[in-house]
């Protein structure tokens, strides 16, 4: 997958992280085979919608990633693809993750 081939010098990165949660769009051997490759030591956990509710249900863990998302598409720099490189796209989402971390441990509501 190329979503991965950035990662590949990244084995021994995030040792604290235990889980990856993710969509049903992302289960298969081909999504498990290129992680496991990447970062060995994860679980994937998908989160699968149920079969019998109807209309607008939300899902556990999934509104974790949403509002995180959400937060950090305030930052106006990340609103917009304007970086050519992904190392600078990459710089600017963990400016803005450190910016959004500072916020919540200075300002405890």
């Amino acid at each position: 997958m190329e979503a991965f081939s950035s990662w590949r010098h990244c084995s021994g990165c995030f040792p604290f992280l235990k889980t990856l949660f993710a969509d049903s769009g992302y289960r298969g051997p081909k999504f498990a085979k290129a992680l496991a490759k990447v970062l060995p030591h994860l679980d994937i956990e998908i989160v699968k919608r149920s079969d019998q509710v109807s209309g607008f249900v939300v899902l556990p863990k999934r509104w974790i990633v949403e509002r995180t998302i959400a937060w950090l598409n305030r930052c106006r720099r990340l609103a917009k693809d304007w970086e050519n490189l992904n190392r600078k796209a990459l710089a600017f989402l963990r400016l803005a993750s450190i910016r959004l971390m500072l916020r919540k441990l200075c300002n405890p509501a």
